[in-house]
This record gives C-alpha cells, sequence and structure tokens, in this order.
C-alpha cells in the first residue's frame, strides 16, 4: 500500500476489487483521491416527492411518474407546444414546453421521470410549465432507494449502486486522510464545511443543501487553487521581472498621433491612457487588450508599438497566420510610409537569404519594428533591445508562447490583444494574470451589418439575387465555407462551393478562392486580387475570419452556419461593412441544424454587441470552442468548469489575490495550499519554487 493513504490504488477499495477498478479506469479514476473527489453529476432528491393530490400552486413540488402520452402542436404566429404526460401515484399530470419541439424526442414511453416546479391547475389537470426533468434508471427508483442519492457518470458495465455503494466506502474508509489547507477563520469567512464534512455531503447528503454545500467547497478549492497560481505568476512577473521604462511624453504623444488619418475614440484614448501608464513603468507590462470587432485595437496595439520606437527601442507584432500578419504589415506600411521607423516583415514566406539578411539587421539593432507570424520567436531570432511586443489573437498560438519573449536581464513589455471578445469568467482564468482593457465603442459611422438566416431553396434565392445586385453595382462578397473539401456531397466545402458557383448563382463575375491549404503565395495573389478589387467574390474557409480589411466588401454568405460559434461568425460578419456601404450577411443552415446551433444563429440576427455575443456563446458551447480550439481552451482544473461554475469564480479569485497581495500565502498557516498550488501549477505557468 502506498505511504499516502489517499494513493492507494482504487482496487483495494472496500467493494471494488480489479475487475471494477478497471471499469474505473475508464472514467480516469485510479486511485482513493481520484474515486474521493469523482463528483455526482446531481442528486435526485427522493424524500420529498409529492402525490398529485397533495400538490400546490403557492410552492415547488416534485412528482415522480411514468410517461404514456407525449405530443408537439403548432400554435399560432409560428410557436409550438410541446407537452408529456405522466401517469402518478394518484393520477396524471403534464409537462408543457413553448418553442421547444426538440423536446419531445427527449421522452420515451415507459420511461420514469421526476418533474420539479411550481405546478398550475389547468383544464382538470395539473401542469408544470418547463418543469426541471431528471430521468431515473433502475438504481434510482426502488422502493427502499433512500431519500438523497447522489448520480455519477458511468461506464458500460457499471452500475450506478455499485457506484454509489464504492465512494460510501471510499468516504468511510479514507475521508480523514485527506488534508485540510483551508484556515478556520478563512473557512468561516467564505461559509466553507471542512474538506472531510464536504466530502461526506457530496457522497452521502442527508440533505440537498448538504450536498450543496459539499460541492460548492470543493470547487471553490479547485478554482482558488487556479486562480492563487494566477496571483503568484502575477507577482513574479511583477516584482522578479525588469523592464525599460518607456515615457510618451507629450510630443511623442502628439509625433504618433499625427500618422493616423482619423481621431481616436473615447474608448481608444483610455486604452492607450491605461498602456501609456504601464509603459513609463520600470516592471514590464502585462496587458490584455480586447476589443469587439471593428473598435480600433490595431490603432491602438500600433501606438504602443511606436512608443517603444520613439524611445529608441524596438518592438515586435506577432500574429497566429501569414493572412493577418501580411494585414498588419500593411496598416503599419501605409501609416509609417512617410515616416524613418526602419520596418521588417518575418514570416515564413522568406526566402532562406532573405530571413538570414532580416535575422541579422534585427540583431544588429538595425530594425526598430517586426512584424511576423511566430517565425518572430524561433531561436535564431535575436533583438538587440526589444522594449514592447504584441502578441495578436493570443489564444489561436500554444499556452506559454507570451513568455518567450522575455530576454535575460530585461523582459519586453507585453500586450496581447484579441478581436474575440471573451467572456469575464474566462478573462478571469485563462488571462487571468493580465491586467485588462476594453474596448467596446465601435468608430463613428461604421454601421451595423444586417443579419438573415437563409433556410431553404426559395431563401437561397432570394439571397443570391440580392447578392447579384450589389455586385452589380460594384461591391464585394465574401462566400465562407466550413471545410476545404469533402467526399460527402451534403457538405458544403469551399472546393465544391466555387465550382458550383461560377458555373451557377455567380456564372456572370470573377470568382476566387482561399484557404489554408493552397500554396502560400497562389493565395497571397488571389487575396490581393480581391483587395484590389480584381474579384468580385472570394470563397473562402475560416483564413479570412481576422484580420482581412477590404473596405468594398459589403456581403457574405455563411454556408452551414449552424457548424461555426456565435463568436465566430460574429468575427466572420466583421470581415464586412468597414466602409461607407451599409453591409448583408446571410446565415445558411441546414434543416437538421439541432436546436441548440439554431439558437446561435437566431441571436446573431438580433446581436450587434460582441461582448454580449461572447457571453451567449460562451454559455451554449464552453470555453475551448469559444476560444478558437478545444485544446488550448482547456484548463487545468479538476473539478470545476468555468461555464458551469461562473457564479464562484469571481469570489475564488477575491480571495487567491487577498492572499497573495496581502502575503498571507507566504506565511506558515497557508504553507498547505502554497505547496500544493506550486505542485499543480509551477510547470504549466513557469512559477518559480519559492518566494
Amino acid at each position: 500500500m502506498s505511504p499516502d493513504p489517499l494513493q492507494t490504488p482504487v482496487q483495494f477499495v472496500r467493494g471494488v476489487g480489479p475487475a471494477r477498478a478497471e471499469l474505473l479506469k475508464k472514467l480516469d479514476i485510479h486511485t482513493v483521491q481520484d474515486l474521493l473527489f469523482d463528483l455526482p453529476r446531481d442528486v435526485l432528491d427522493l424524500s420529498r416527492l409529492s402525490a398529485v393530490f397533495e400538490l400546490t400552486t403557492d410552492r415547488a413540488h416534485t412528482v415522480r411518474g411514468e410517461v404514456v402520452d407525449k405530443e408537439s402542436r403548432a400554435l399560432t404566429k409560428g410557436r409550438t407546444l410541446t407537452a408529456v404526460l405522466l401517469k402518478c401515484d394518484g393520477g396524471f399530470v403534464r409537462g408543457v414546453w413553448f418553442n421547444q419541439p426538440f423536446m419531445l424526442h427527449k421522452f420515451q414511453h415507459g420511461e420514469r421521470v421526476l418533474f420539479s416546479g411550481q405546478p398550475k391547475f389547468r383544464e382538470r389537470r395539473w401542469e408544470f410549465a418547463h418543469p426541471r426533468v431528471q430521468w431515473l434508471g433502475d438504481d434510482d427508483d426502488g422502493a427502499t432507494a433512500p431519500g438523497i442519492l447522489p448520480r455519477y457518470g458511468l461506464t458500460e458495465g457499471l452500475a450506478m449502486h455499485e457506484m454509489r455503494r464504492m465512494t460510501a466506502a471510499a468516504v468511510e474508509d479514507y475521508v480523514q486522510y485527506v488534508p485540510e489547507v483551508l484556515t478556520d477563520d478563512f473557512r468561516l469567512q467564505w461559509e466553507l464545511p471542512h474538506i472531510a464534512a464536504a466530502l461526506r455531503g457530496l457522497h452521502r447528503p442527508a440533505t440537498v443543501e448538504e450536498y450543496q454545500a459539499g460541492r460548492r467547497r470543493v470547487l471553490f478549492e479547485d478554482l482558488l487553487e487556479f486562480e492563487t497560481a494566477l496571483a503568484l505568476r502575477r507577482r513574479y512577473w511583477r516584482r522578479d521581472n525588469r523592464a525599460i521604462a518607456l515615457p510618451c511624453t507629450a510630443k511623442i504623444d502628439a509625433r504618433i498621433r499625427r500618422l493616423f488619418p482619423f481621431r481616436f475614440t473615447a474608448g481608444q484614448d483610455q486604452a492607450v491612457a491605461e498602456i501609456v501608464k504601464d509603459l513609463a513603468a520600470d516592471r514590464p507590462m502585462h496587458r490584455l487588450l480586447q476589443a469587439d470587432v471593428g473598435a480600433g485595437k490595431t490603432a491602438v496595439a500600433v501606438y504602443a508599438l511606436l512608443v517603444a520606437v520613439a524611445n529608441q527601442f524596438q518592438a515586435v507584432l506577432m500574429a497566429p497566420t501569414e493572412i493577418l500578419a501580411q494585414q498588419h504589415w500593411q496598416t503599419i506600411e501605409q501609416l509609417l510610409a512617410q515616416s524613418r521607423v526602419r520596418r521588417r516583415l518575418l514570416t515564413g514566406q522568406l526566402t532562406p537569404a532573405q530571413r538570414r539578411r532580416t535575422l541579422d539587421d534585427i540583431a544588429a539593432g538595425e530594425v526598430d519594428l517586426v512584424v511576423g507570424t511566430q517565425a518572430v520567436i524561433q531561436e535564431d531570432v535575436t533583438f538587440q533591445r526589444l522594449a514592447v511586443a504584441v502578441i495578436d489573437e493570443q489564444h489561436k498560438f500554444g499556452v506559454g508562447q507570451r513568455a518567450k519573449f522575455a530576454l535575460e536581464e530585461l523582459s519586453p513589455h507585453v500586450l496581447v490583444m484579441t478581436a474575440t471578445p471573451i467572456p469575464r469568467s474566462l478573462c478571469l482564468t485563462q488571462f487571468g494574470d493580465l491586467d485588462l482593457t476594453l474596448v467596446s465603442e465601435l468608430p463613428p459611422g461604421r454601421q451595423r451589418v444586417v443579419t438573415s438566416r437563409v433556410s431553404g431553396p426559395h431563401d437561397a434565392q432570394k439571397a443570391w439575387d440580392f447578392i447579384r445586385k450589389k455586385l452589380q453595382e460594384g461591391r464585394q462578397a465574401f462566400v465562407v465555407c466550413p471545410r476545404v473539401e469533402s467526399d460527402d456531397a451534403e457538405e458544403a466545402a469551399a472546393e465544391r462551393v466555387f465550382l458550383d458557383l461560377v458555373q451557377g448563382h455567380l456564372r456572370d463575375f470573377r470568382v476566387g478562392l482561399v484557404h489554408g491549404r493552397q500554396d502560400r503565395d497562389d493565395r497571397a495573389k488571389t487575396m490581393e486580387a480581391f483587395r484590389h478589387g480584381d474579384l468580385h467574390a472570394l470563397v473562402a474557409t475560416t483564413v479570412i475570419e481576422v484580420g482581412v480589411d477590404v473596405p468594398n466588401a459589403t456581403l457574405m454568405f455563411v454556408y452551414q452556419a449552424e457548424r461555426f460559434g456565435l463568436s465566430q461568425l460574429h468575427q466572420l460578419r466583421g470581415r464586412i461593412s468597414r466602409g461607407k456601404h451599409q453591409g448583408y450577411c446571410f446565415l445558411a443552415s441546414d434543416a437538421s441544424a439541432n436546436a441548440e446551433a439554431m439558437q446561435r444563429l437566431t441571436a446573431l440576427e438580433t446581436m450587434s454587441d460582441g461582448f454580449q455575443i461572447a457571453e451567449v456563446d460562451f454559455e451554449l458551447r464552453g470555453p475551448g470552442d469559444v476560444l478558437g480550439t478545444r485544446q488550448h481552451g482547456a484548463l487545468p482544473l479538476r473539478v470545476a468548469d468555468v461555464a458551469r461554475d461562473q457564479d464562484l469564480i469571481e469570489p475564488a479569485r477575491k480571495a487567491a489575490f487577498t492572499l497573495v497581495d496581502c502575503q498571507a500565502i507566504d506565511t506558515p498557516e497557508w504553507a498547505p495550499l502554497k505547496l500544493r498550488v506550486l505542485e499543480r501549477f509551477s510547470k504549466i505557468m513557469d512559477l518559480p519554487q519559492s518566494g
């Protein structure tokens, strides 16, 4: 047996054994600790069931019954009513849902379920409107079932009653070995039970309230440890790193602003003020600049880069794709056309000789400003006096790449920027070690894009008629597809759509095609032709999601829009209406799209605020998809879920940052928590093991 009882292999827990241990491995449960911290997904409260004759309208009730009938019918004005009839002890009750026809398919005749809610007596029958539903399994509904039943995630071959028995045995025999890392005063302040009591309440609750208190404690502790790691990282960055102070005098400010052909908005001015204050300090800036699509984040970032140049230091802007790097380069070239700023573009497109010459000039300090892709952080790239690094769309890079700009003695000021508005709870976790600047105000004259859903051939024909009319008036269009190619004829693959359009809807127009698998030069030439107006329409994948700026492109048709997330569609939509003409976006969806997808598209028709859209998208899809990549979206949390547990993030963050800021985390009584934080996060977050 392991010296630490909690690391005992799970097969040695009473009632487990080798066979069940193999099944538990499929649930990533290998040790006693894993089993103790395998949270139930919910609980069934069978202690407060109401018979039909006991129902009243003045409070919530829970009834248990068998599905005996279900129906869905159309109402007036396009609304629907879905109803499910339960046979309960002593009579029948009905559950009803408005405008949720998909609920019909969630129920099967003969299933046993719980309906919870506040019923009303209608048409001689008790009725629950939009009740909470819990489906009962064979292990949940026996005559001798106890009052409060935890329900766990299972795997094939493992029954719920077995899982309950095994976790109960683990609690009984091992819970006393789980260390308490929170002090008594802290637990009192945040109303948290002792860890042993919390785990008993989770797995063997006497009441629903006891289960909820135990669950809250375990989730809070997980988030507290993660936020403490962020707070320590922030302290380490501020205290142990030194940067070059870059004052921005009134003269420098005036010289920079003269380069822009427009006045900054109030939101941009506020962002500049926050960044300038950071740059003037001798500790490195570590800031996230969030802006809605079209709110002008690039101008703010260029301002920060030019403050470094004005102080005779180097600056770099790193973008995730060559298309975006090229776009930034062209913007900077236009702004600095009459300036003496020495600048270079560093991407994978350079020839070996061009790259060697560029690297030599950067190392010699003969380049002031570098724009590039990940090529700028390769080992052979050496800056002589780098002072500011701007990283665009940082979540599209791997974790930790923003730290690669650090020098031996002095760290650069780092500005991470994104035009993908990020939900607040993600800002407090994924980017929780950064200071936050928001720019939501759009420049004057920027018009809202008219967005319409397209469903069915008739709608599609009308949309294409409208697009052709606008193309004849001189406008340009993007056509977006979810994939490059596919063997499935039902898939809207870019290469097939391109061929269909040049032979069909757009046969009278010049059409180009771009996607990530093309040769770089061919893709760049096509983009340039579209930018110069030589092409009427561009069929593309999401390579045009960010950074593409063609003011004359005012039309967008998105195939199979249900396959994209809300924030991604908002980004794509942001490519149009960047000039003086009204923009129009058509979102085509398959008839088979699920209810959640249709909910996203409906929301996009009515919403234009990217920050509001991000919150809705986050609720529907979770962090990995919102950030555009599941593998980078995952957070190193044990049991907490950023989307599900949003209400706990802010209090856990407040508690963690207070512990670090007042240095309580460095005292002996908090050593157990600090040690655990370092064990969990020191490698992930590049934290020092002491201090």
